[in-house]
């Protein structure tokens, strides 16, 4: 169980967050971390989220949202880069498990966008299938300078955007869930220093107010 046994996607939307408002804040809680919880979940999970991010091992995903054992079906590749065993993934997460929330989450300083926008400037190569990496992050780096980005944020928040809108348009069983208003997909964008995960793009989600100021 989760905070909520069904939560809607708003709702799951609301838990991720507020787990890293007490993560930010230095405040965690480090729920469903114990053994009763690992004993509770043994026979099946129930996550609340399928969260598909950078590999960067300064974004652990448990950790950043104060979540525990059962809460996240976690998916990490470098520069959260796509293929069809990631795809698959997530719709295990959302068709199998159920779950009503998927999160793209990108983060600053990653390596892998730093390496492509060397790449495009530069024409540097990557070696063996880091190449294959820097290949699909390209055209988010090229869609960010032609629309005038100039800073780190800029280049993030585009390929957040862009991965949660290649992911929306490959697969048809994310797309139907999220039309059917059983899914939402959004994107965030992790700032290392401050521990915070601020939205850049959304999906399917009835947002407050005031989140919705923060989506480009």
């Amino acid at each position: 169980m989760t905070d909520t046994a069904t939560p809607t996607p708003r709702e799951a939307f609301e838990m991720l967050l507020a787990g890293n408002d007490r993560f930010a804040a230095g405040v965690p809680e480090h729920p469903n971390q114990d053994a009763a919880r690992r004993a509770e979940i043994a026979p099946g999970q129930q996550p609340f989220a399928v969260l598909f991010g950078c590999s960067d091992s300064r974004l652990a995903a448990e950790i950043i949202f104060d979540r525990g054992l059962g809460d996240l079906f976690v998916v990490r590749t470098a520069g959260h880069v796509m293929g069809p065993e990631v795809l698959g993934s997530i719709e295990y997460g959302v068709s199998v498990l159920g779950c009503p929330l998927v999160v793209i989450l990108g983060h600053d300083a990653c390596g892998a966008v730093a390496a492509t926008r060397a790449a495009v400037d530069g024409g540097a190569t990557a070696d063996g299938f880091v190449r294959d990496v820097v290949e699909r992050v390209t055209p988010s780096v090229l869609a960010a300078r032609a629309a005038g980005a100039s800073t780190d944020a800029d280049f993030i928040a585009e390929h957040v955007r862009a991965t949660v809108d290649l992911l929306t348009d490959r697969s048809r069983v994310l797309a139907d869930q999220v039309a059917a208003g059983r899914t939402a997909v959004v994107g965030l964008s992790y700032r290392l220093a401050d521990g915070r995960a601020q939205l850049v793009a959304a999906r399917g989600l009835d947002l407050p107010t005031e989140r919705q100021a923060t989506v480009a």
